[in-house]
């Protein structure tokens, strides 16, 4: 199934969706997160991006086990090695942040939600979550990324 599109490897054209939605997730959860007086326009935006770039990330990653296998029948190379093993990492840490960054928006959204201090330090709590893991979704992705590009391209 994430074998090939039109013929062509689908880890080629699905990985670009992930380079451009995890860390642009990173990047609206952390604004979220510390801006509060733009969340009521990010919030949405925060929503959708959360769900598209853990969908990307699944898919490059399963796009890029299928190429792996067809291409090296279960014997990469080091460098393959090293970005398979980066983006066994990144996947669960996107799933974590997509969690936490519609957890925080329901909370800061949500009229359900609790209030009172107790909600405010949830809310400072799911926050301060949101950017240490922006910061680890981040830099897997760039990582992850680099090996590949390095994988494929370097010398």
């Amino acid at each position: 199934m994430f074998d090939q599109v039109f013929g062509l490897p689908a880890h080629a054209l699905i990985v670009h969706a992930a380079v451009i939605f995890v860390p642009l997730l990173a990047a609206l959860s952390v604004a979220y997160a510390a801006l509060p007086r733009f969340r009521h326009k990010l919030d949405w935006a925060l929503v959708a991006t959360a769900v598209v770039a853990l969908g990307a990330a699944f898919t490059a990653k399963e796009s890029g086990e299928a190429l792996e296998q067809r291409m090296f029948q279960g014997r990469p190379s080091s460098a393959i090695e090293v970005h398979s093993g980066l983006a066994d990492v990144l996947v669960p840490v996107t799933a974590l942040l997509t969690v936490v960054s519609l957890v925080m928006v329901w909370l800061t959204r949500s009229r359900r939600a609790p209030h009172g201090s107790g909600a405010r330090a949830g809310v400072l709590v799911v926050s301060a979550a949101a950017v240490v893991l922006a910061a680890v979704a981040g830099y897997y992705a760039v990582r992850t990324g680099h090996t590949g590009a390095t994988a494929v391209w370097g010398g």
